[in-house]
């Protein structure tokens, strides 16, 4: 040193730490630059009901710290990470890898569930390298799930479709131009008689397309996009109940009764989760629970649990009293009971209570809205009633539209089956989130398949046509939440060749001479805008029974689950360190059944039908004693491919 002290003058040994430790898989903790401001603890406590991060010792030895006998289960953890002022907490997959000035930032939305959390994607050298959440005080406030903050390494995957693929004459996907793909698209299309499966992860302007697409250049209603488990009675409650519904995070703010049906907000829609403990917390809001599972979240809630067999929900619900500031909040499960809808229904007319469907994937009210299903066109317009067709067919520019309820996503892969259908368009859709996977299979091997697909997939593997995609960060566009609100983004890579799926619907249309006029997203949303809801009848219900309770051997249960918010999805692959912190998978039964089968926790438990079985680790909690809870779509548990079983149905459980 030329100038200055050669020494200092602190003379006492300086605190160091060990540099990191992990706080879990995806959260790092540098000590010795933590301030002990209390922000993550009183975020973890108060904001998340999640203790996840404490403040260990007392003095000159305080230190962030975790509970060393709880396991780090919680869905929040990255917000500690945001707002840490001094860099103390940092993610695993961001740490290190630039500098904030380095990064290009874009608004964006979230595509996971129908939260509709407002996002900033922060991007350099063209890859995202990491997501925070925005603020928007109507929505999501400032906060977001990990979910949102860290899945999307899935845009960047090595397996990404990156052009057109078409089969030639010996049986084999070979890579193509867009050109060709096109035609050969169209052709196929355009021989024999189509329908369209559309997964609910489209944008509302790419679901319009889709919509569109079916009625002008395919000539049909067959369309769905509930690529899951549902059933008429729920599109006929979704017609009659929720397209065009105005019920909003307000009215969870407002309500003094929160009752849910089929839905479990923290695995399937973490911020009304949030906005519901807000309210608990704030002013002890009563929260009701009707299901066969005490759930993680609804205990947090201090929630009223309604114990019921899986498939007897709808008693349970009638017996409930609202008042005109109460709110129903119906999950899709809902749609795997029959008589649930039924119930809420009757349920919200007869005390006035508020309704709001809340489902699991981002795009299925924007979907809803479009008329990508089959007894709607856009705008709610119900697909019978002549004026609608009339309207939409005259702002379309085409003669007529066809007059008949479409096919659900099941009866179509039925029809395909039985030569009644001979082409698909399928868009974003996984054939094993169907209860009949394989006729799904079966019918994807007999048909002209033309896939639009962002990754490899059982779809595209059988397709004759591949078309590759934009993933959400590629392009521009917008997602209606579970309110109905829309959620626009722009996009945040701009050096993409992919396309969207609207703009690769219209290049196929104009293939067949049936032009959609849909070339860019602003001009399907200003058809979207000049279309406006639709303001006749709306489509009626017809009430659905419940079914009759299955009579049960001494080793039978009736199977309950749902899918957990951290689990085998696609949007999920590749990162590891999210997985690290999914809830562990296990069996659920009540301490009745363990007692008589003399199981304890962590005991083997084989769950069987005659299609397969799993075998899960047991644990013994809340539950009706006639159920046996897994996780549908998590790690050793996959229960509709490995089952071929959902909630409902009778099971065999064994001890091993």
């Amino acid at each position: 040193m030329s100038t200055g002290r050669t020494e200092t003058r602190f003379e006492g040994v300086k605190r160091t730490f060990e540099k990191p430790i992990n706080i879990s898989s995806q959260v790092l903790l540098d000590r010795e630059r933590c301030v002990l401001c209390a922000r993550c603890t009183r975020f973890s406590a108060q904001i998340a009901s999640d203790p996840f991060i404490t403040l260990n010792e007392r003095g000159a030895l305080q230190q962030v710290g975790i509970y060393e006998k709880q396991p780090f289960t919680s869905y929040f953890s990255g917000n500690a990470v945001q707002i840490c002022p001094v860099g103390a907490l940092t993610g695993a997959s961001y740490r290190f890898r630039a500098r904030p000035f380095d990064l290009v930032s874009t608004p964006s939305a979230c595509e996971h569930c129908a939260s509709g959390c407002d996002m900033r994607t922060d991007v350099r050298r063209g890859k995202t390298l990491r997501r925070l959440a925005g603020d928007d005080a109507s929505v999501n406030e400032e906060w977001n799930c990990d979910k949102g903050r860290w899945a999307f390494k899935y845009v960047t995957a090595v397996d990404r479709l990156a052009h057109p693929l078409v089969r030639n004459e010996a049986g084999v996907l070979v890579q193509a131009s867009w050109p060709e793909a096109i035609a050969a698209a169209a052709k196929g299309l355009k021989a024999q008689s189509s329908a369209v499966l559309v997964g609910g992860r489209a944008t509302h302007e790419d679901a319009y397309g889709y919509s569109k697409f079916a009625r002008v250049a395919l000539g049909t209603n067959d369309i769905d996009f509930r690529s899951r488990l549902s059933s008429d009675e729920e599109r006929e409650f979704l017609a009659s109940h929720v397209v065009g519904s105005t019920t909003t995070y307000r009215d969870i703010d407002r309500a003094d009764h929160v009752l849910l049906v089929g839905f479990e907000p923290e695995e399937e829609s973490p911020i009304v989760f949030l906005r519901i403990n807000k309210q608990f917390r704030k002013r002890a809001l009563k929260v009701t629970a009707i299901a066969s599972k005490l759930s993680i979240g609804v205990e947090k809630l201090n929630g009223e649990f309604v114990k019921v067999a899986p498939g007897q929900e709808a008693e349970a619900i009638s017996s409930q009293s609202l008042t005109v500031q109460s709110i129903i909040l119906v999950g899709e499960r809902a749609s795997e009971s029959a008589g649930v809808l039924t119930a809420v229904s009757s349920l919200a007319k007869s005390t006035g209570a508020k309704i709001a469907w809340i489902p699991r994937r981002a795009g299925e009210r924007g979907a809803l809205e479009a008329g990508a299903i089959g007894n709607l066109l856009p705008g709610g317009r119900p697909v019978e009633d002549a004026a609608a067709r009339v309207d939409i067919a005259a702002l379309w520019g085409v003669p007529s539209l066809p007059a008949s309820v479409g096919r659900s996503s099941d009866e179509i892969y039925a029809a395909v089956n039985a030569g009644l259908i001979g082409a698909l368009i399928v868009g974003g859709v996984d054939p094993l989130d169907s209860l009949n996977s394989a006729a799904a299979l079966e019918a994807l091997d007999k048909a002209f398949v033309v896939s639009l697909e962002i990754a490899p997939s059982e779809v595209s593997s059988r397709a004759d046509v591949v078309l590759p995609v934009a993933a959400i960060t590629e392009k521009s566009g917008s997602f209606l939440n579970w309110e109905g609100r829309a959620r626009s983004f722009d996009a945040a890579v701009h050096d993409s060749l992919n396309r969207s799926d609207l703009r690769i619907l219209s290049m196929i249309a104009e293939e067949m001479s049936a032009p959609l006029n849909l070339g860019t997203v602003t001009a399907a949303a200003k058809e979207i805008a000049s279309l406006g809801p639709w303001d006749g009848a709306r489509a009626s219900m017809q009430p659905v029974s419940p079914a009759k309770a299955p009579s049960l051997n001494g080793d039978q249960f009736i199977l309950n689950s749902w899918r957990r918010l951290l689990d085998l999805g696609t949007l999920q692959k590749g990162e590891d360190n999210l997985a690290g912190t999914a809830r562990q998978t296990v069996a659920v039964i009540s301490p009745n059944r363990a007692q008589a089968m003399g199981v304890a926790d962590g005991d083997l438990l084989k769950i069987s039908t005659s299609h397969g079985s799993v075998t899960l680790a047991a644990l013994v909690e809340d539950i009706h004693d006639d159920a046996v809870w897994a996780p549908r779509n998590s790690r050793g548990s996959q229960l509709l491919v490995d089952l071929g079983a959902g909630h409902g149905a009778v099971v065999t459980v064994v001890k091993l």
